[in-house]
Order: structure tokens, then sequence, then C-alpha cells
């Protein structure tokens, strides 16, 4: 993986910078570190994922942490992607409901780069995941209220 500098401009929210060292900056903090090996560690420098070579990203204990490719990212359990990154550089979100909105514009991110740039977005979608419990019916027998 190619770590090139990147800033990715973001409607509402602070920029994020990549720079060239791999740190990641959000409003100029540091937030994590990734290198050339796919690995990523948080801002104590304490390793929080890797990006495995078939693109699956895996947290620590191995965690799924998603999929990301070249140009887009899926979540975790997810056949479809989440989020991608538009030639032009613009992030686009996809919401399960089919609506798309786009959440701002890297700068820095063609050719050989795209990939630490979805990698980074894929980071930062994830600060908001909230995994859905699954839904599960039930039959019993008997009466009363249960919940």
């Amino acid at each position: 993986m190619l770590i090139l500098p990147a800033r990715w401009d973001r409607p509402d929210e602070d920029s994020v910078e990549i720079q060239p060292n791999g740190r990641v900056l959000e409003g100029g903090h540091l937030r994590f570190v990734v290198d050339r090996a796919g690995r990523v560690t948080d801002d104590d420098y304490e390793p929080f994922a890797i990006l495995l070579p078939d693109g699956r990203l895996a947290g620590t204990d191995g965690v799924s942490l998603g999929y990301v490719g070249l140009n887009n990212a899926s979540p975790p359990g997810a056949p479809q992607a989440w989020l991608s990154l538009t030639p032009d550089g613009r992030v686009i979100f996809f919401e399960p409901n089919g609506d798309r909105s786009t959440q701002g514009a890297w700068h820095g991110c063609d050719g050989p780069g795209r990939r630490t740039c979805t990698l980074v977005t894929q980071i930062f979608a994830m600060r908001n995941y909230r995994v859905q419990p699954p839904v599960t019916f039930g039959v019993g027998v008997g009466m009363g209220v249960g919940f």
C-alpha cells in the first residue's frame, strides 16, 4: 500500500489529513497511523487493525471491520458497499434505504494512494458503526406478556 499526502475535506466536520509518514490527523489531532503493510495503530501506537491482502479489514482478536477495496468498502458482514470514492475524489455513502449522500471529497488520492484513502474512510465510517442485533422470533405456550 502506498501512502501519499492527501486531504479529505468534509462538510460540517474537521478535515482529515494523511501525512507521508502514515500519520492520520483529524482537525490537526493524531487519530491513528497506517503503514505500507496495511497495519493500523491508534494514537498511542497500539495495534488497532490490519488490512489483509484479500481486502478484509481485521481488528484486534480477529474482529471483522469490513472489507476495503480500491474504490469502495463495506461494513462487517455485508456483501455490498456502504461507501465509495468517485474518480474525482467525492466520498459517497450508501444508506440501507437506497439513498446516497456525499460526505466531502478527497484531494491527492489519485493513482496508487487511492486504497489508503479508502482504508482511512472506512476506519472513520466504522467509528459510527453500530451492530444491529438480529431479529428473532420465539414461539411459546402459556399466558402472559413477555418481552
